[in-house]
């Protein structure tokens, strides 16, 4: 009779975790489901928004409008064109400068600015950290007309500014100054977004760690380059990785600079301007859906080498 009972118990007990294993998998199944209802919407508009215009572009750059018998299929002819093109290096390699000096003004005033808020020295902090926030709430288009007005010789600001002391304003909308006026337009404009990135990551660092350092005799400098950069390390990478891509994309503010400084700025000053003139003033839509894909190429091979040395700076 024991030993029947107990047989009896152990098949009861299989039948209940054979019933349980059941319950999870309907429950992992469920939940599985539930998971990709709401991931649906973004896939949808991603799908929607980039994987069929980027299929599209792929399609025309495989033709070219001809006079006589319309469009033609040139195969990979348009894309050899466009790696080869001088007038697109040219403007790439622009663009590059311009990421090479601006991207790391942009970071280091944000990591600075989102220090000195991390630094509990300031009262009324909200103030100071909105009003830095601020020029990011401004449309790029807003901004670049703003400024540019701002940097006129004779009515602007800087030209105002000169004449009150009897001086001769600079030409910022030189050849010369023009790709720095553009630098400052972006600094200004996306500083404040970097600088919440980096002092939400400083809020999240417990308080103990700065009373032990500072225990220990560190600085507050000290503290800063030891326990705080490599605390947020992974939002650095991020914030670099976001504004080169930005910067390989610039086109709002040199388009609208154009019209005030058409010497300056030509119709291909940057890849996303010269892909622009070739499909809305050139009509030449094939060519420029070749242009921008291989701008788009080029573009993710260097943000892919930025973020896997960054990915193992982060990693140190």
């Amino acid at each position: 009779m024991a030993h029947s009972a107990a047989v009896d118990g152990g098949k009861v007990h299989t039948t209940q975790r054979t019933s349980n294993r059941r319950k999870n998998k309907v429950r992992r199944e469920r939940w599985e489901w539930s998971g990709l209802a709401f991931s649906a919407p973004y896939v949808i508009v991603f799908i929607l928004g980039t994987i069929l215009p980027l299929l599209y572009a792929l399609y025309l750059g495989f033709f070219r409008t001809q006079m006589i018998g319309g469009d033609s299929f040139v195969g990979f002819s348009n894309y050899i064109e466009a790696f080869t093109d001088p007038v697109f290096w040219s403007g790439f390699g622009r663009v590059s400068i311009y990421a090479v000096i601006q991207v790391p003004i942009i970071v280091i005033l944000a990591l600075v600015s989102a220090m000195i808020l991390d630094s509990g020295r300031i009262k009324h902090i909200a103030v100071p950290r909105i009003l830095v926030f601020l020029p990011y709430a401004v449309p790029s288009v807003v901004a670049a007309l703003m400024w540019s007005y701002i940097y006129g010789q004779d009515y602007g600001l800087v030209g105002q500014f000169f004449k009150l002391f009897g001086g001769q304003a600079p030409n910022l909308l030189s050849s010369k100054l023009i790709m720095f006026a553009i630098m400052n337009i972006v600094i200004w404009g996306f500083m404040g977004y970097n600088m919440l990135i980096y002092y939400s990551s400083l809020r999240t660092i417990p308080e103990e760690i700065y009373e032990a350092a500072r225990l220990d005799g560190a600085s507050e400098f000290r503290i800063a380059w030891s326990i705080k950069i490599p605390a947020i390390k992974g939002s650095i990478v991020m914030t670099v990785v976001f504004c080169l891509i930005g910067a390989f994309q610039l086109f709002n503010e040199p388009n609208l600079l154009q019209a005030i400084a058409p010497d300056a700025i030509g119709s291909s000053y940057t890849p996303n301007m010269y892909s622009y003139t070739l499909a809305f003033k050139g009509q030449n839509m094939n060519y420029a859906a070749a242009v921008s894909l291989v701008a788009g190429i080029v573009t993710m091979v260097v943000i892919g080498i930025i973020k896997w040395l960054g990915d193992k700076w982060s990693e140190r």
